[in-house]
């Protein structure tokens, strides 16, 4: 039977004695005095009827009596801390998983997470970015809660349900400095006289790209890498001549600051809806739709 005499703080000063060997560093670690911490030990030894300590030097020392205790009473200690934080993960919120698309991941995103994360809902994240179609498969498969992103084109919407939230076009981008920006009249044809960072087939915002080029005149373009990554495209393009053809989102940033520059020519043809994107008949909750709310403040200040 467990005597009741014994205390969570005689378990906890026992065990950083011991693993300190001086009452002195224990009393630091646990904001008390080494007097306070004496008496602990005392009155430990008193209840177990065993000397757990001896002087060693200028330090203290275990003994054989102590060792045997050490092991269960530590056991006993990271049972309760095991315990404490099952509780607190049974109080958390539940886990949200997003899916991204680059054109929001870089401007949107770290606000609304910002946002999301003062409400201290205590739901762990998940922020998943990739093409649009994978997005969509894993959002149909349960795998995501919310994709935020480009509309999708009709034939991959079955089973989901979008909200509009603001519109984007599509930016044809270079380095500062770049060549084709000391045009006296700026030929677009030229493009293809670089390499082209293009988003592949298959992704949300090919088909206005492909519209956009060909009713420029623009056809096949021999120097064509297509890339989903931001981050590779960004870095290609500040230290080469290639040309980049993105979301306005992914590069918003960049233009406002000068470390790219968006060439000389209108593509509002190229703007579609952006917005949230679910699972018809999913179930929701709190967190999700706290964030669902953050990410509507976000955007509401942009241009519609």
């Amino acid at each position: 039977m467990i005597d009741a005499r014994i205390r969570f703080r005689h378990l906890r000063t026992f065990i950083e004695a011991a693993r300190q060997n001086s009452v002195g560093k224990a009393a630091d670690i646990l904001s008390v005095t080494q007097p306070a911490v004496t008496k602990t030990i005392r009155e430990l030894e008193d209840i177990l009827g065993k000397r757990l300590f001896v002087k060693d030097g200028r330090g203290i020392k275990i003994t054989q009596y102590g060792e045997v205790f050490l092991r269960h009473a530590g056991a006993s200690v990271a049972a309760l801390q095991q315990g404490i934080d099952s509780l607190a993960t049974t109080n958390a919120g539940p886990p949200i998983a997003i899916g991204a698309l680059p054109t929001v991941s870089a401007r949107i995103m770290p606000q609304a997470i910002t946002l999301f994360l003062a409400e201290k809902t205590d739901s762990p994240i998940r922020i998943v970015t990739g093409e649009n179609q994978v997005l969509l498969d894993q959002l149909r498969m349960g795998k995501l809660d919310l994709v935020i992103g480009r509309l999708a084109a009709a034939e991959q919407m079955s089973g989901l349900s979008f909200e509009y939230l603001y519109s984007e076009q599509v930016r044809i981008v270079v380095r500062a400095g770049h060549p084709l920006l000391s045009m006296k009249r700026f030929d677009f044809a030229r493009i293809r006289d670089y390499p082209i960072l293009m988003p592949p087939m298959g992704s949300v915002i090919r088909p206005f790209v492909d519209r956009y080029l060909l009713t420029q005149g623009v056809g096949e373009l021999p120097h064509a890498i297509e890339t989903v990554s931001d981050s590779f495209g960004r870095a290609f393009v500040e230290q080469t001549d290639a040309v980049w053809v993105i979301s306005d989102g992914v590069v918003h940033r960049d233009i406002a600051s000068g470390r790219l520059t968006a060439l000389p020519i209108e593509t509002e043809d190229t703007r579609g809806a952006v917005g949230l994107t679910r699972r018809d008949g999913a179930p929701s909750n709190a967190s999700l739709e706290i964030l669902s709310q953050n990410l509507r403040s976000v955007v509401s200040g942009f241009a519609r």
